[in-house]
């Protein structure tokens, strides 16, 4: 797979064969309506044949994958199959995962957010295709035709012409911008394609679709979200801000691989500046109530005053969720094995890719970062819903998870082990990325030494959407900060020539990257450029955007 086959975050929102779904020319067999049995106290149905041994199938994922935990919701023709955890909440320590374990789900919080837009919409305050400019008059991208054509469907489609991951930098790993600084600041984010004329996942639209959302409420993100999606749907033990997290809460730990190969703990974090985009810790039990309710085309589990189901959002705004906006181009898989994935359809609608497998219609999500990445995935038509939320960053794992699932109940008659498959593809991956590495191994001459003396290279560096790197001189060493990102802060080695690389002293960020130098004919720096090392580098990591000029000149002068 290109792109950073399993970068944590790249299990969100990219990749075909990590993340999508694909069709096989097989109907799938009906399922016999077994005896209810007991599971957490509440009556469900008996799990089909296929999942009778899927604790130990999970277990083999969590280990083959290395994920200390995971929880997995089944619901079907609205009741909840089961719901259960497995494994541990933090690796050394005896807390189990369990149904109501809370993990951060990441950019499963988009599908939130449309559909708090579209309760808006249906309320009056808003149309989807308003302009923002006209709910947000200060709005600006860094085009004219953009800004002014920017409609509110546009944030959540992926098609503005900003290239993939643009500006995540803004937010991710957290900083110090509020989030309209974040937007105020993509209005020196290039663009890169043609408005709406190609898919490219981006995040930093959904904090335009966050500040909407205030506007038109009149509430905070945070505070529309609890009282009109939460309590409604009755997902009791959700949150959006994660300073809400209080020890002895029964919550996961993220874990990631230090220099991608041990795993540790990563302290829980939250975009609390881009909220819209990735702000939700959840529980699988919620998540359950959610997924029916969205199978439910909106309707609630409760009555309204007219005795008929109460409704989150109208069938009308579903359909308009579900309606893909975005074509996205089918690829080829990293590995034969893959191939019975492959879609016949595949795009994105509303916060909701879409795509078909083993000929049913998918509407599913991923999300992910440093510690976590889970996968939703609702079959329409046949009333189901699957999702598996995992601690530890391997799309692999939740992958494998959700086509056994799947398999269940659209294919019971095979069973294939698609642990097996994407351990295979995981491996192919990671040996790719080796090569990468070798081949900059290869090219590098260590004797060729940096143009200046190290000291020369001091100093603050400003990117006109980011803003100010800062490079100093510390006994003899280069020590590179963003000045918004506490995370990122590390030691430059020269590599070779004016290039340096800068190793992160946080080393779960797997983010190391090449600083690139460039220098006039009098031997002053006009501008310094970066780059991740490795294809495994999670796309947030958006160096290569950046653009440094020195403040004033740092080289060749007192």
């Amino acid at each position: 797979m290109s792109l950073r086959f399993f970068s944590p975050r790249l299990a969100g929102c990219c990749a075909l064969f990590v993340v999508a779904s694909g069709a096989w020319a097989q109907t799938p067999v009906a399922q016999p309506s077994p005896p209810p049995v007991s599971i957490h106290d509440t009556v469900q149905p008996l799990l089909p044949a296929q999942l009778q041994d899927f604790g130990a199938y999970v277990d083999n994922a969590r280990k083959t994958f290395d994920v200390p935990g995971i929880a997995v919701a089944i619901v079907k023709d609205g009741q909840v199959v089961m719901e259960q955890g497995f494994g541990l909440r933090e690796i050394g320590k005896p807390e189990p995962v369990d149904a109501r374990t809370l993990f951060a789900i990441a950019s499963n919080t988009k599908a939130f957010t449309a559909a708090a837009l579209q309760q808006l919409a249906e309320q009056g305050k808003l149309k989807m295709d308003d302009r923002v400019i006209d709910h947000l008059p200060w709005f600006r991208m860094s085009d004219p035709y953009v800004t002014h054509e920017m409609r509110i469907r546009d944030l959540l489609a992926h098609r503005s012409g900003l290239s993939l991951g643009a500006g995540d930098l803004l937010y991710w790993p957290p900083t110090s911008y509020s989030t309209k600084e974040v937007v105020e600041r993509l209005r020196d984010v290039p663009i890169k394609n043609g408005f709406r004329s190609g898919y490219a996942y981006d995040n930093i639209l959904f904090a335009v679709a966050t500040l909407v959302i205030e506007q038109a409420s009149g509430q905070s993100y945070a505070d529309y979200v609890r009282d009109h999606i939460f309590k409604p749907v009755g997902m009791d033990e959700s949150l959006i801000d994660m300073t809400f997290l209080k020890p002895g809460m029964d919550v996961a730990m993220g874990h990631a691989k230090s220099d991608f190969k041990d795993l540790k703990p990563v302290p829980p974090m939250a975009w609390l500046n881009d909220p819209g985009a990735g702000g939700i810790y959840a529980s699988v039990h919620d998540l359950a109530k959610w997924m029916n309710v969205q199978l439910a085309g909106g309707a609630l589990p409760t009555k309204g005053t007219d005795g008929k189901p109460a409704r989150l959002f109208s069938e009308d705004s579903q359909r308009e969720m579900w309606s893909m906006l975005t074509p996205i181009k089918i690829g080829k898989p990293p590995i034969p094995e893959l191939a019975p994935l492959t879609p016949h359809f595949y795009g994105y609608g509303e916060s909701w890719f879409l795509s078909d497998y083993r000929n049913q219609r998918l509407v599913w999500h991923t999300g992910g970062w440093p510690g976590m990445v889970s996968r939703v995935t609702l079959v329409p038509e046949l009333h189901l819903g699957v999702v598996v939320l995992t601690n530890a960053e391997s799309g692999a794992a939740f992958n494998a998870v959700t086509y056994r699932a799947l398999d269940a109940y659209l294919n019971p008659e095979q069973k294939t082990d698609w642990v097996a498959v994407y351990d295979k593809a995981v491996k192919k991956a990671e040996a790719n990325s080796d090569d990468s590495y070798a081949k900059h191994a290869a090219a590098r001459n260590k004797n060729n030494k940096p143009s200046l003396p190290l000291a020369k290279y001091a100093g603050t560096y400003r990117d006109p959407w980011y803003g100010d790197v800062i490079v100093s001189n510390e006994n003899g060493k280069l020590r590179l900060r963003f000045s918004k990102t506490a995370q990122l802060v590390g030691t430059m080695t020269p590599w070779q020539n004016d290039t340096f690389t800068v190793r992160w002293d946080d080393r779960s960020l797997n983010a190391d990257a090449f600083v690139t130098f460039t220098l006039d004919m009098d031997g002053h720096i006009t501008e310094a450029r970066m780059q991740p090392i490795s294809p495994l580098t999670d796309f947030s990591f958006d160096f290569q955007d950046l653009r440094l000029a020195p403040l004033k000149s740092v080289a060749g002068e007192e």
